[in-house]
């Protein structure tokens, strides 16, 4: 589990096949800030732009640890396929605080960035989301972002799908990957656990008065 709090940013160096055909994954390198990997052990867990992966090398000398990730992932995020820069963060652990919201590492769709600028002080990020997460996205709702966790401002439904619009402060666009994006750039979404849940209990709830 994770919390959508960026522990560091960093970067994928390397990438490399690890087969020749379309169902093969590929092996990621990632380069780490300074001390990151001081904790990390073999089989760890960590977010890389949201998406839940496992280390399965590292090297605090060099900064950098491995992952391993399938074909059904690449097809599934975006941001892991190429080399830049990815938000990061460890696996929750019992005793840290929840600073954001829980999070699964598991990456429900892709959105596109249909608007990111500066207004004031702070930035506006809008994210046109996949129509079939709609009905999950609300007010004031939480919402993850590669990785990121955010409150959602306003919600706008469209025939392609819905738009949210975000307040990012400065300091979220200075110690994430978020300030790097553009109109147009997909983004990896994953929507609030609480309503998964709930949608699951009132859909079972109406099958079930079906057959009554």
């Amino acid at each position: 589990m994770f919390t959508g709090i960026i522990t560091g940013v960093g970067r994928i160096v390397a990438i490399h096949d690890l087969g020749r055909s379309l169902q093969h994954g590929k092996r990621l390198t990632i380069e780490v800030p300074a001390g990151y990997l001081d904790d990390v052990g073999l089989g760890d867990s960590i977010a890389l732009n949201g998406a839940c992966m496992t280390v399965t090398t590292f090297s605090p000398e060099s900064r950098q640890f491995t992952i391993d990730i399938s074909a059904e992932s690449l097809d599934k995020t975006s941001g892991l396929d190429q080399e830049g820069t990815v938000n990061l963060e460890k696996a929750l652990r019992a005793n840290d605080r929840l600073g954001g919201h829980i999070v699964s590492g598991h990456v429900d769709g892709v959105g596109s960035v249909s608007r990111f600028e500066e207004i004031g002080e702070s930035w506006e990020l809008c994210v046109l989301a996949p129509l079939s997460l709609a009905k999950y996205l609300a007010y004031k709702g939480s919402i993850t972002v590669n990785g990121v966790s955010l409150t959602v401002n306003r919600v706008t439904d469209q025939a392609a799908g819905c738009e949210v619009s975000i307040n990012l402060i400065p300091h979220t666009v200075q110690n994430t990957a978020l300030g790097h994006l553009q109109t147009g750039s997909p983004v990896n979404l994953e929507i609030d656990t609480v309503a998964r849940y709930v949608e699951r209990m009132l859909s079972a709830g109406l099958i079930q008065k079906e057959h009554e």
